[in-house]
């Protein structure tokens, strides 16, 4: 048993919460704009472990989408699924109780996150076969990886559930355009801005991450941003690190302490300089290293946000 409980650790990726922390930053970054301040212990737990949880399970679901592919890369051919030693049905079950737990969170919320969380799952399990047929998978997964950004919004802001309800003839009824608005009412614009400007961070790592691996799924004929980027792939990517800070700066600014912005604006630029100086030879060290070193980067952010709103 404690055997396949280490294979179980080592599918979820559970010695390396750099995953998890890529997408638990932005998350409490917007928990904490969108209450102005500190959201909850309950959200904070709800947001922090559904994270954790469903990162875990979206390795699973990646491990068996791309099991054929890993076995012809350097990284990942020792990964269990691709190595024979957890089994697809094995490795999905897995990955559904992990999904379970979280929804069972997320149900402690209310109806216009428990209904959001349907639409990040369905982009999650799309990611790994995008790979297959989009020039910039990174992309969807930009997408996947901000959608907690809009869900927290809505966990801080959504209406009781008499919301979803829309006056009649005969009294109250739930209609179409009464969920409609119980689930789009609690996502401002502003939400969609941050997570516009989250993705081109996600595009940012990711597409450092896909430099690891660029000899490798050329060979394969996996779609990646390093690939359709081909010799603009580190100005591209220093590109993307700069369109998140604008987008969250001007998004921001007004909101939280400038003097604190600032601050952490300047510690941000010299990660995204150093990041620079890690992947301009492309050499596949310096690629992981500064891919591994992101959520350094997201934690910034989020200490700007939380000090700027005190």
């Amino acid at each position: 048993m404690p055997s396949r409980l280490s294979l179980y650790l080592d599918l979820i990726r559970w010695n390396r919460p750099a995953g998890w922390l890529l997408l638990l930053w932005p998350s409490l970054a917007a928990l904490w704009v969108a209450a102005d301040g500190f959201p909850g212990w309950h959200l904070l737990l709800v947001f922090v472990l559904g994270t954790i949880l469903m990162r875990s399970a979206g390795c699973c679901i990646n491990d068996v989408a791309d099991r054929e592919f890993d076995k012809h890369v350097k990284r990942t051919v020792q990964r269990p699924v691709t190595s024979g030693r957890i089994g697809v049905t094995e490795a999905l079950m897995v990955g559904a109780v992990l999904a379970f737990v979280a929804f069972l969170l997320v149900l402690t919320t209310n109806f216009s996150t428990i209904a959001w969380s349907f639409a990040a799952l369905l982009i999650t399990l799309a990611y790994p076969y995008a790979k297959r047929h989009v020039s910039m998978p990174q992309a969807v997964l930009g997408v996947a990886f901000s959608f907690g950004i809009p869900m927290a919004f809505s966990a801080v802001l959504a209406g009781p559930p008499l919301e979803l309800l829309q006056p009649s003839a005969g009294g109250l009824e739930l209609t179409p355009a009464g969920l409609w608005h119980a689930i789009d009412g609690s996502v401002p614009a502003l939400a969609w801005w941050l997570m516009l400007g989250n993705l081109f961070w996600v595009l940012a790592y990711d597409t450092e991450y896909a430099m690891v691996d660029r000899d490798d799924d050329l060979r394969i004929g996996m779609k990646t941003s390093a690939i359709t980027l081909g010799r603009a792939d580190v100005a591209a990517v220093t590109g993307f690190y700069l369109v998140f800070l604008a987008i969250w700066t001007a998004m921001l600014w007004t909101r939280v302490n400038p003097w604190v912005w600032g601050t952490m604006l300047l510690v941000a630029l010299a990660q995204v300089v150093w990041h620079y100086s890690l992947i301009k030879d492309r050499t596949r060290e310096g690629c992981f290293k500064a891919f591994r070193l992101n959520h350094w980067l997201g934690f910034t952010v989020f200490v700007g946000v939380v000090v700027g709103l005190v």
